[in-house]
């Protein structure tokens, strides 16, 4: 322990494992270390003793459920976007090698009540119910517009300089409903609330590319993909690459007390009475109490189930999205359900997830739209959790720390922090041009 280390990095979160992996390939010395004597701190996947004991207090899962170890019920759960910036640092690193991805099958929004499949090419959206027979050409001129927009060209701009205009003014254009707008805004380009509108579009059609070029590389009916055995997989998979490149890891250490400077600068981390000295701390919140505010809190749910979610074309994984608007919230509702296929749970088992941000202290109540969307259950856990964001100035205390995750059932939130934080630690910008193909789903 009283070596010195370029880097010691707190808890073994998905952010966490992600930047060590990163900073190892690098070249820095890193120690990792974690309180807890499991990877994957808030991120962990649980089998069905350890998902008792965490909410119900005892370790005597029902037998009918099946046998324990069947199970890897991820606590944070999210899917990967099938060309999105995680899959793009997972071929970076190339830690796909020790991963294997199967495409979702299905990916929904509610609209008016019902579940409907969310479409992802012009053809698709021809059939689709969500529109009437006009709005769907309306609709499908946009989704053209979309496809063929390329930033660098401005003969594919129409006219239209995306970094001013709004997303209000781009939809407007093409003459599309609310209740269009609602299901592309939140199921297609991702976003959380509606504040999108009166942001410049850019964002928002590099968001719709992203969806619809990810839909087209698995051929799946997603543009999702997952890992076999559940998100578990992913820091461990991270721990090995850091480990390849000369990274240390400690798990099971208690108290991991990071040590300042009479400057206020980081100088190290004490755990069971020994320093190791570092130049920069990195860590999730939970590590540094006093560096971080409270900046909301997400209300889940957990279920077992021993069938699909109903109206999702017996999808065996799944996300719906519920915007704001179609349940008078302030923001979006998510469902997410994986089963057996993905080797989460034993055959004919299911779980799922309903999440949102927290606008109230009974998540009972407040998951009701998602939970009547599930039906019967055989077990079903409630549970609250506080979002935390870092408040401390990185470039004066040496002190880089996650932002909690959100409630969000997709990466790509917690893939921009991760990325953000590697810029503030090391000045470089990670390249992600990376050829997609190395990441297959040749895990059929």
């Amino acid at each position: 322990m009283d070596e010195e280390y370029d880097v010691i990095v707190l808890g073994t979160g998905l952010k966490e494992c992600i930047l060590s992996g990163l900073l190892s390939v690098d070249g820095l010395k890193v120690l990792h270390m974690d309180r807890n004597d499991y990877y994957g701190g808030e991120s962990a996947s649980l089998n069905l003793i350890q998902l008792w004991k965490r909410f119900r207090g005892n370790d005597k899962p029902p037998a009918h459920l099946g046998s324990s170890r069947d199970y890897s019920v991820d606590m944070i759960p999210k899917f990967m976007m099938a060309n999105g910036n995680l899959v793009r640092v997972l071929i970076h690193t190339d830690v796909t090698k020790y991963l294997y991805f199967k495409a979702v099958d299905g990916s929904y929004v509610l609209n008016k009540g019902k579940v409907h499949k969310v479409p992802a090419t012009d053809m698709e959206a021809l059939k689709s119910p969500l529109m009437g027979i006009f709005e769907k050409r309306r609709f499908r001129k946009l989704f053209i517009y979309v496809h063929n927009y390329e930033e660098s060209d401005p003969k594919t701009h129409e006219g239209m300089d995306l970094t001013r205009v709004t997303t209000r003014e781009l939809i407007a254009k093409f003459g599309l409903d609310d209740n269009t707008i609602d299901f592309i805004g939140h199921a297609v380009a991702l976003h959380r609330d509606d504040r999108y509108l009166n942001e410049p579009a850019l964002d928002t059609v590099m968001r719709m590319k992203l969806y619809a070029d990810s839909f087209a590389r698995f051929q799946g009916g997603s543009p999702y993909i997952y890992p076999l055995y559940g998100l578990g997989e992913l820091p461990q998979a991270f721990a090995r690459l850091s480990a390849v490149y000369g990274g240390t890891y400690m798990l099971n250490k208690p108290e991991c007390k990071v040590e300042f400077d009479e400057e206020g600068k980081v100088a190290g981390v004490t755990s069971e009475g020994e320093t190791a000295k570092c130049k920069k701390v990195v860590c999730d919140p939970s590590y540094l109490h006093n560096k971080v505010r409270k900046a909301g809190k997400v209300a889940r749910a957990i279920a077992i189930m021993s069938h699909p979610i109903p109206s999702t074309d017996e999808s065996h994984s799944v996300q719906v999205i519920l915007p704001q608007k179609q349940l008078g919230r302030r923001s979006d509702m998510y469902l997410f359900c994986c089963s057996y296929t993905h080797n989460v749970a034993p055959k004919g088992k299911f779980i799922a997830f309903v999440s949102t941000e927290a606008e109230t202290d009974h998540p009972e109540v407040e998951l009701k739209p998602g939970i009547d969307l599930l039906g019967p259950v055989d077990e079903i856990f409630f549970d609250i959790y506080d979002r935390y964001e870092p408040v401390n100035e990185p470039s004066l205390d040496n002190c880089f720390i996650s932002t909690s995750y959100d409630a969000t059932t997709h990466f790509e939130s917690t893939v921009t922090d991760v990325l953000n934080m590697y810029t503030m630690i090391t000045g470089k910008v990670l390249d992600l041009s990376v050829d997609l193909s190395a990441a297959s789903a040749a895990e059929e």
